[in-house]
């Protein structure tokens, strides 16, 4: 490998982490937005486990998909970033939208249950809501 490839690489790799990064942060708002309260009190100020399980769920899934997107990725660096940012959007709006489905199922609020303080089946429900669309969206990709 020549110092051309090797900087070449490096250059993808940032791009792509940077892709990465914007689709994580995306996610934690989505999150967010669809969880009453405010995340980083719900979970560093007050330790919810709920709310912990959510979240952690919510970036595992955003990064099946962003791994799945680069494996996947189109030839040429441009059209691989462009793939990866639609596909990682794409499954965050299809997580939010299984999120409201499963809200409109749920007696109660789901985004009231999931930020209870006592442990709830629930976060265990939209956690595994989130990976389930992720392993979906990762076999349409691939």
């Amino acid at each position: 490998m020549n110092a051309g490839d090797l900087l070449n690489d490096v250059g993808a790799i940032a791009a792509f982490g940077a892709v990465g990064l914007l689709l994580m942060a995306a996610g934690y708002g989505v999150v967010d937005a669809l969880t009453p309260g405010s995340l980083r009190e719900l979970i560093w100020d007050k330790r919810n486990g709920n709310a912990a399980l959510l979240l952690s769920s919510n970036m595992l899934a955003v990064a099946i998909i962003v791994v799945t997107a680069i494996r996947s990725s189109y030839d040429g660096l441009a059209h691989g970033l462009i793939s990866t940012a639609v596909y990682g959007l794409l499954g965050l709006v299809i997580m939010a939208v299984f999120f409201v489905v499963i809200d409109a199922f749920t007696p109660g609020r789901l985004g009231d249950l999931v930020t209870d303080q006592e442990r709830h089946p629930a976060a265990w429900v939209g956690a595994s809501s989130h990976l389930s669309v992720a392993l979906i969206v990762a076999a349409a990709i691939s």
